[in-house]
């Protein structure tokens, strides 16, 4: 796990019981297999979610359907329905079946300026009427905000518009800047980890009383097959990452590991990664990752 400095307060939003993030999953709610979904999600609380993120978006199945079934059985399980479920979804309908069926405050990922201010405060209106909390990605009309300046400003005006409009309150609006993939070998993508960083700071600065999250595995996906490097790139991301204000992130809570943990060599490489210390720095993380491959 983390540093034992910033466990109290940090939340894990366990990932595993997402269709499109887990083949495991996925392969569990395609077979109807509920009960084997319901395992999955214990064993994310069992080591360390406070936070169930669930996504049934997926074209084999009728996600309105899955999300209300899954949800149902949770409601069922004390030890799963005591924690609050990060409904996950890119179809309001899907999200409202999965709102009508969860106990207790639920948390919707997500909405964005992406459609226009009219469809974004619609999204808001019907989610607070929920009582939920609300996910908002840094995506305006114009796409992804790709740099800090777009990332705060199109949080800033997302904030104005549910505080001012829409009847929120700033505790109820968590913020994604969009964590995007380092080590891609495309220079333009050398600085998206210490964007997000610094847009984190940058919000909790600017917006109080709001809270930061992202996902993390997103982050390391130019190193798919090779799990010690992509620990070691989410704990040093997220040692940063939480200094600079981050409250929450979704992760895969049984795969995380302590910054101090990692090997001196790694850690040393995979920062020059993260916080793009040096142009070369991809190739050095490159030449050493394969030493330390261990597969899933």
């Amino acid at each position: 796990m983390l540093s034992s400095d910033t466990q109290a307060t940090f939340i894990h939003v366990g990932e595993r019981t997402n269709v499109a993030g887990s083949a495991r999953f996925k392969r569990m709610i395609v077979a109807g297999d509920y009960e084997a979904a319901l395992s999955v999600a214990r064993e994310q609380i069992e080591s360390g979610a406070q936070i169930i993120d669930v996504n049934m978006d997926d074209r084999l199945l009728d996600g309105e359907q899955a999300m209300k079934t899954f949800l149902r059985l949770v409601g069922s399980q004390p030890d799963i329905a005591r924690m609050p479920m990060m409904i996950d979804s890119l179809r309001w309908s899907v999200i409202e079946a999965g709102l009508k069926c969860v106990q207790g405050k639920a948390i919707v990922n997500s909405i964005s300026l992406s459609e226009g201010e009219p469809e974004f405060l619609n999204v808001a209106r019907k989610s607070r009427r929920y009582g939920a909390a609300v996910v908002v990605m840094a995506v305006d009309e114009e796409g992804l905000a790709d740099t800090v300046e777009r990332k705060v400003a199109t949080c800033e005006r997302a904030y104005d518009l549910l505080t001012q409009h829409a009847g929120f309150d700033p505790e109820d609006i968590i913020f994604d800047p969009v964590i995007a993939a380092v080590a891609t070998g495309i220079p333009e993508h050398n600085d998206d980890a210490l964007d997000f960083i610094e847009a984190v700071w940058q919000i909790k600065e600017r917006l109080p009383g709001t809270r930061v999250s992202g996902g993390v595995s997103n982050l390391s996906f130019s190193f798919r097959g090779n799990e010690s490097v992509r620990e070691a790139i989410h704990a040093v991301f997220l040692f940063h990452a939480i200094a600079a204000g981050l409250d929450m992130a979704i992760v895969n809570t049984a795969a995380l590991r302590r910054y101090e943990e990692i090997d001196p060599e790694l850690s040393e490489r995979v920062e020059d990664v993260v916080l793009n210390r040096r142009p070369d720095s991809t190739e050095r993380l490159l030449d050493v990752a394969e030493r330390y491959q261990r597969s899933k």
